[in-house]
């Protein structure tokens, strides 16, 4: 299963994806090692057997809000490899200016220290999509998966509207296919918690790059690792907000990332827009080109023994958020 890393309240995160060596950033993940499957396209499972890529690791993490990241931290995260750190040159900010104001006063400091050019990409451009907001927002988001599926679909139309002149999924997956010659540098993706917006950008990038739909899944369900620490406070916050009156149930329901939130999500995809990648073309406006040059950037060549080329055992890794 690879090695793990204890949090203080006795988590057990795997390391590799997690990376838990950047002071004040929760949930940071790098999302490459995902195997890809042989047909080269998403959906059902796939034999581990027959996979010969991978996604290319060190170039896309997500994680939660960085406002706490201590300045030790926020160098780790930019600096070089060669320096021992993560090599970060662009971060993503899907949140709205209303949550950038309630959660974030600190978010000049990146672009005046030189440290990684801070990119707004609002999902939503004038509204709160905190977790407590959208819990009065969407009274089924904290009831199931249906709900999910609900408040995921409204996630989708906004990033994909063609008055969101920020364009934030074309603007990421732009930075992953890089220029003409393919170049391209680490971003991290990030929301409030990292949870549903960031979950359903990098659900988009590793669909469009083959990884099956039960790996893509369990991704999104390793935040309830990533905020395992965090669990307690975040439910007591959500309790406190107007949608849920005080219902701890759905409160936990809220912070929950289950795996069938995220497959439901993806066979709504398809059945609304036909494929992700029809999604992606046709409502995100990506031209066919710059996937295809997602795909070339993003997929490496197994190599039997080559530490780069590891295969994440996504798989045994399921069983620590089963043991939750």
């Amino acid at each position: 299963m690879g090695s793990t890393t204890t949090t203080p309240c006795g988590i057990p995160l795997p390391t590799p994806p997690f990376i838990t060596t950047i002071p004040g950033l929760a949930n940071l993940r790098d999302v490459g090692g995902y195997p890809i499957s042989s047909s080269g396209f998403s959906g059902p499972s796939s034999s581990p057997e027959s996979t010969r890529k991978i996604v290319r690791k060190g170039i896309l993490y997500r994680a939660a809000e960085p406002s706490s990241v201590t300045p030790d931290g926020a160098t780790l995260l930019t600096s070089s490899a060669a320096e021992g750190g993560l090599g970060v040159t662009h971060i993503y900010d899907l949140r709205s200016l209303i949550e950038l104001a309630k959660k974030d006063p600190s978010s000049a400091e990146w672009d005046a220290n030189g440290l990684a050019m801070r990119v707004f990409v609002p999902v939503f451009l004038d509204k709160d999509y905190s977790p407590e907001a959208m819990a009065l927002r969407f009274q089924a988001y904290s009831q199931g998966t249906e709900g999910f599926v609900l408040a995921y679909e409204t996630i989708l139309e906004s990033a994909a509207h063609e008055g969101n002149g920020f364009a934030p999924f074309k603007t990421i997956i732009g930075h992953l296919a890089g220029g003409e010659q393919g170049e391209v540098t680490p971003c991290m993706v990030h929301c409030t918690a990292g949870k549903d917006r960031t979950g359903i950008i990098v659900a988009i990038v590793l669909s469009l790059l083959g990884v099956e739909d039960e790996a893509i899944a369990h991704d999104y369900s390793l935040t309830d690792l990533g905020l395992a620490q965090r669990k307690e406070a975040i439910v007591q916050h959500l309790m406190e907000a107007p949608g849920l009156f005080g219902d701890r149930a759905r409160a936990e329901t809220m912070v929950s990332s289950r795996k069938e939130n995220m497959l439901a999500t993806l066979k709504m995809m398809r059945q609304k827009y036909g494929s992700v990648e029809k999604y992606v073309v046709d409502h995100c406006k990506v031209s066919p080109d710059t996937v295809e040059r997602l795909r070339k950037n993003l997929t490496v060549e197994v190599t039997p023994g080559g530490e780069e080329a590891e295969v994440l055992d996504w798989r045994a890794h399921a069983e620590l958020v089963a043991r939750l």
